[in-house]
């Protein structure tokens, strides 16, 4: 019953937190959120696991990408501070502010991967899939991945409107999630 008043009430909080972008199929924040309500689905079916063996080798790697998620998050959201700068953007509203940067960020964890921030959630679902592995959970950690994907491309193509030629070769020299793989 816990569990089902937790997801609930996140979901109530990520409804809320989207809902400009669950108003515009086309930004890239409405796929946004079907990866965080499958990221919190995740969380809550194997939060029971996560301190059950807690030094076996499948969750040491879970704990290591647990890590990287949070070093991701901390990390992009300080650079973008730091270099991207801030203009209101009257043809995306449904974004966050930090989201409407005026300059690419290239430096940091930006100058390998342009989305360290869905990298983030991606290390953040597989972490937690890897605390309890079922077919559901690998079902939805699947899900999750797909929709990043979706949402980056998305991104991806919101940004070279905006910032055109400069983001195609920032594209160029960057991977997506992972640097050197994907």
């Amino acid at each position: 019953m816990g569990q089902i008043l937790l997801f609930i009430f996140g979901s109530i909080f990520f409804l809320y937190v989207s809902r400009r972008s669950l108003l515009n199929p086309g930004s890239h924040g409405f796929y946004r959120f079907f990866v965080f309500e499958g990221i919190l689905t995740l969380l809550l079916l194997n939060h029971p696991y996560w301190f059950r063996d807690p030094f076996s080798a499948v969750h040491l790697v879970s704990w290591l990408l647990l890590s990287i998620s949070i070093y991701c998050i901390i990390h992009s959201l300080l650079m973008l501070k730091k270099q991207g700068g801030y203009a209101e953007r009257e043809d995306m509203p449904e974004n966050f502010s930090f989201e409407n940067t005026v300059h690419v960020v290239d430096e940091g964890l930006y100058r390998y991967i342009r989305h360290p921030m869905y990298g983030s959630l991606l290390f953040l679902g597989w972490g937690a899939f890897l605390k309890n592995i079922t077919p559901l959970t690998f079902g939805l950690v699947l899900f999750v991945t797909g929709f990043l994907i979706v949402v980056a491309k998305v991104e991806e193509r919101e940004n070279i409107r905006f910032f055109g030629a400069d983001y195609e070769a920032y594209m160029k020299r960057s991977r997506m999630f992972i640097p050197w793989i994907l």
